[in-house]
């Protein structure tokens, strides 16, 4: 009887023991639509870790529809337009080689140096043309780097955050 209560010791102690190494490991932390936003959440009532990643999923679809923002969303500024560089030059120096020969020969001069002539004027006026557009567009997009500011992103990470920490999370 001795000997049976023993080994029954022996067992139920090895498996206590046993069970201390697996109880003591944590799981590893969840990766879930927080930290795609710079948030770090953890569970205050022992929530699993698969009650975590629903809970962050709703509180981040609710904070984007709370906000209007979605910072996954990718927004790309429209690409401009790449004219052909001969098109443009072409036609401009076209237009400035006909006005040219036809004042020239108008006037009784030598039509082709008028052409010619036509054609160097009509360039110059592309290239001013092209420079003012760019310069233009980078005051736009200047323009717009100024007023931009992180508002949108820190309302999103306050909505979530109220949403989780309602949750019974503890949001950092």
């Amino acid at each position: 009887m001795k000997r049976i209560v023993s080994v029954l010791a022996l067992f139920l102690t090895g498996s206590v023991v046993g069970g201390v190494p697996a109880a003591a490991q944590s799981s590893p932390p969840v990766k879930g639509m927080a930290s795609t936003v710079g948030l770090y959440v953890y569970p205050k009532n022992s929530q699993s870790p698969t009650q975590q990643l629903t809970d962050e999923s709703q509180c981040y679809t609710n904070a984007k529809t709370q906000t209007g923002y979605d910072p996954n969303a990718t927004t790309t500024a429209a690409a401009p337009k790449k004219q052909d560089p001969k098109s443009g030059d072409d036609h401009d120096m076209a237009k400035g080689a006909a006005r040219g020969a036809i004042i020239s020969g108008a006037t009784g001069g030598d039509a082709a140096a008028g052409a010619r002539r036509g054609a160097i004027i009509g360039g110059i006026k592309e290239k001013r043309k092209s420079k003012q557009e760019t310069e233009q567009a980078q005051k736009q997009a200047d323009a717009a780097k100024t007023t931009t500011t992180p508002q949108p992103l820190d309302n999103f990470k306050r909505s979530m955050s109220a949403c989780l920490d309602a949750r019974g999370y503890s949001v950092k």
